[in-house]
């Protein structure tokens, strides 16, 4: 049994963009939320593009950090990053570690504190 399968359609279905990137800050995977997300910026052209090429000198200089801090501890593995109140979400950048623990990419992660619109067993298509 692939695994992998399991772990992608996880992704493919989350309904928050997820943006996963190697450790030269090259996209290698953009779910379809973050294709619709950043649209106006390429969309899922972007993947196999730099990460940074997306942010500002000041934001590629946190992200560097950020990506340094992963690599001193393999129990550093989550930094808040950004606030977006007019979307109610948190933005994180999580580490991304081999089977051994060894540091090998990053990715972002949104969290909406949005209460959900969903009925309880509605089934949506």
């Amino acid at each position: 049994m692939d695994v992998s399968l399991y772990f992608k359609s996880v992704l493919e279905q989350d309904r928050s963009p997820v943006v996963l990137c190697d450790l030269e800050h090259t996209i290698v995977y953009m779910n379809p939320a973050a294709g619709e997300r950043y649209a106006g910026q390429g969309g899922m052209a972007l993947v196999g593009r730099s990460l940074l090429g997306c942010h500002t000198p000041k934001a590629n200089e946190m992200i560097r950090r950020v990506v340094s801090w992963f690599a001193q501890d393999k129990g550093h593995n989550l930094v808040y990053t950004f606030r977006n109140d007019e979307e109610n979400k948190d933005v994180y950048m999580v580490a991304l570690r081999d089977g051994a623990g060894e540091l090998i990419g990053y990715y972002e992660k949104h969290e909406y504190r949005d209460r959900e619109t969903m009925g309880l067993y509605e089934f949506a298509p």
